[in-house]
């Protein structure tokens, strides 16, 4: 596989200038059935698309005619989410059969500036064409009539699309590889052991997405979702939230962070069926878990440590003594197997989770680094 590097990423070939053809070819065919009567005025959205343009007109059977607008939501490899009007349409487009060129439809923020700027002309149809859709990231409701290829919500270049002005004359596109330099850690260790303090550290160290089963589920059951309603029950009583709950959930927040230089996962897995069901969920992402780190510490010191929380945030799970005894039997039971699942695969660190905060994180950065070194 040809890797290449453009500033400072690092990129991976995902569709060939064959397929991109193909692609071309396909959608010029569509098109023209659909406006084999008329002469269309075709309106490229710089400058991404002008290769794509470039090849869909050549393969149109019928005559036509290509103008072009520039806006722009991109800096760097993340949408700005605000769309900016460089250069207008001039040439008068009333009573034309108007067809959008896009490169790429991702947040719809574009789309939705190029239908306010022709919503004043009088055409006599509109029709939008992207070479590339991110259902994923999508979050408008106008119609796109011709889609060449749904593609998941991942940062391209090539063929136009550029990564900061460069990669725009690669004859093929290449998606962002994430496996070289992303950091995926697992940070697990029994309640009350300190996940949370410590990845809130890490991630601002590392640049990473922090992502905790207690703050999502917070959220699911503050804002009583259906998922939030089914895993208060059972943390009410003292058990661990079913699986396909929590898994639903995570897959969310993962999605959330195509771009994301690693994740810490915070309380999750907690079964050797939750670690294997979040590797096949990373590895259909291209990615992987590169270590686990797990806090260790006596029970009877981390029971007093819970009940010490629970008097000041106020939760009813953590001032229950024999609640938080049965989570700790349900951890020992369930998630202690997940020492010998990651001791398997090499990845499996274990850090002594008692002292100070300081001294704890220490401990932390120092197998972390020596994680990212290997």
């Amino acid at each position: 596989m040809e890797l290449i590097k453009i500033h400072d990423k690092t990129f991976e070939p995902y569709v060939s200038a064959q397929q991109l053809e193909e692609i071309a070819i396909r959608m010029a065919d569509e098109l023209y059935q659909d406006l084999q009567d008329t002469r269309p005025l075709f309106v490229a959205v710089l400058n991404g698309s002008f290769m794509f343009a470039a090849d869909l007109i050549r393969h149109y059977k019928g005559e036509c005619e290509i103008s072009f607008v520039k806006l722009s939501s991109y800096q760097g490899t993340q949408t700005t989410g605000k769309v900016h009007e460089l250069i207008g349409l001039s040439d008068s487009v009333e009573g034309r059969d108007v067809v959008i060129l896009e490169d790429i439809i991702d947040t719809g923020n574009t789309l939705e500036e190029i239908y306010r700027i022709f919503a004043a002309h009088k055409v006599k149809s509109f029709r939008v064409a992207t070479l590339f859709f991110k259902p994923e990231a999508y979050k408008k409701d106008f119609k796109i009539d011709y889609v060449g290829k749904p593609i998941p919500n991942r940062f391209i270049v090539g063929y136009g699309l550029d990564f900061d002005e460069v990669g725009r004359n690669l004859p093929q596109v290449y998606q962002l590889n994430t496996s070289i330099t992303m950091t995926n850690l697992v940070l697990f260790g029994k309640p009350g052991a300190g996940k949370g303090t410590q990845a809130a550290f890490l991630k601002d160290k590392y640049n990473l997405v922090h992502i905790s089963t207690g703050d999502i589920f917070r959220y699911n059951i503050k804002n009583e979702t259906k998922l939030g309603k089914l895993a208060q029950s059972y943390i009410e009583k003292g058990d661990l939230v079913p699986d396909e709950v929590t898994i639903q959930m995570l897959q969310a927040e993962v999605e959330k962070n195509p771009n994301a230089e690693g994740f810490i996962f915070d309380g999750f897995p907690r079964t050797i069926a939750q670690a294997e069901a979040l590797d096949a969920f990373l590895t259909s992402k291209g990615m992987r878990i590169h270590g686990t780190l797990a806090l260790e510490a006596d029970d009877e010191v981390l029971i007093k440590r819970i009940v010490e929380r629970g008097k000041v945030s106020g939760r009813a799970d953590d001032q229950d003594e024999e609640k938080i005894r049965n989570r700790f039997t349900e951890y020992n039971e369930k998630t202690a197997p997940l020492i010998a699942y990651y001791k398997a695969q090499g990845k499996y660190c274990a850090i002594d989770g008692i002292g100070t905060i300081e001294e704890i994180t220490t401990r932390l950065s120092e197998a972390i680094d020596k994680i990212k070194s290997e």
